[in-house]
């Protein structure tokens, strides 16, 4: 099934629930492979698009096709809209994957080392989902951690992100040089206007996680008044250390890689004091957390 139209797409849908969405198929076509995934039909959307761009809303909201490519958002003028979500796509992977791997794919898969995920989540992002006759908006975070998830039959279309025009900040860590698959990722975000901080850690569970507390405790620790002076310190950098350390511990339990992958919650109260691949990925969490806050406050 190949619409030309989004309502067409969604039309199509409707009749065929069980139709699996494709753009890029990179995710997709993996698990295809692999053998995860027998999907009965395929609906292929690369021929709509009005849903490969982006456009301006009042009140200083981006609304980002799904189907937006990750070599698009890599371009300069996408770079000076967002760019932390425009670092993340630059390291997503090889340009092959780059040229057809989209927004909307990243998200509807949610792999937990997506790297546009913990952007959306930090720029707490909103997805529009679309279905027969009518359309809903849903956080991206309660898309990802199951708290809202998307029903048979709908077809997301739209990320609406808020222009936040402050430092926003992408960093990654990976096993080894070239575009791969994160160990660790962090995205960091000011926000000056409620002098607050986001922050979203990646590829060390299932869905980004936001430490919420550390975001507060390090609001409290900047200098909002001082960012822009030439030759003031926003921050003191022992502050700047322990907000690393902070968040690392907050997202890493002690018990991360004792069964040899993410660690469940029965198993981790098994576990007496952090494992060393926790205190491994807590290290990398850390200096990934500090360099993100450091660089958004230059």
């Amino acid at each position: 099934m190949l619409p030309t139209s989004l309502d067409e797409a969604v039309e199509t849908l409707a009749t065929s629930p069980t139709a699996v969405p494709v753009a890029g198929g990179t995710d997709l076509m993996e698990a295809v492979n692999a053998g995860r995934l027998r999907p009965a039909a395929l609906l292929g959307l690369g021929r709509i698009t009005e849903l490969r761009g982006w456009r301006y809303e009042d009140g200083g909201t981006a609304v980002l096709g799904a189907g937006l490519t990750l070599a698009r958002m890599d371009r300069p003028d996408f770079a000076a809209l967002i760019p932390a979500l425009a670092d993340a796509a630059r390291t997503a992977g090889p340009p092959q994957t780059r040229n057809v791997g989209t927004l909307g794919g990243n998200i509807a898969s949610a792999a937990a080392s997506g790297d546009t995920l913990p952007v959306l989540a930090a720029l707490e992002a909103v997805v529009t989902l679309a279905r027969a006759g009518a359309t809903r908006e849903v956080p991206v975070g309660h898309l990802l951690t199951g708290v809202d998830p998307m029903r048979p039959g709908e077809l997301l279309t739209w990320v609406r992100v808020p222009l936040l025009h402050a430092p926003q900040v992408f960093l990654k860590a990976t096993g080894r040089s070239g575009p791969s698959r994160a160990i660790a990722s962090v995205a960091l975000v000011l926000d000056p206007a409620r002098r607050a901080v986001r922050c979203a850690v990646g590829a060390v569970a299932p869905v980004p996680l936001r430490p919420l507390d550390a975001e507060a405790w390090v609001a409290g620790c900047i200098d909002w008044d001082a960012r822009g002076e030439e030759g003031a310190q926003s921050i003191d950098p022992a502050a700047a250390a322990a907000f690393g350390e902070y968040v690392a511990t907050a997202c890493v339990p002690d018990g991360y890689g004792a069964l040899g992958h993410e660690l469940d919650a029965g198993a981790a109260l098994a576990v007496e004091g952090p494992t060393a691949a926790a205190v491994r990925l807590r290290r990398t969490v850390a200096v990934l957390a500090r360099r993100a806050l450091g660089r958004a406050l230059k």
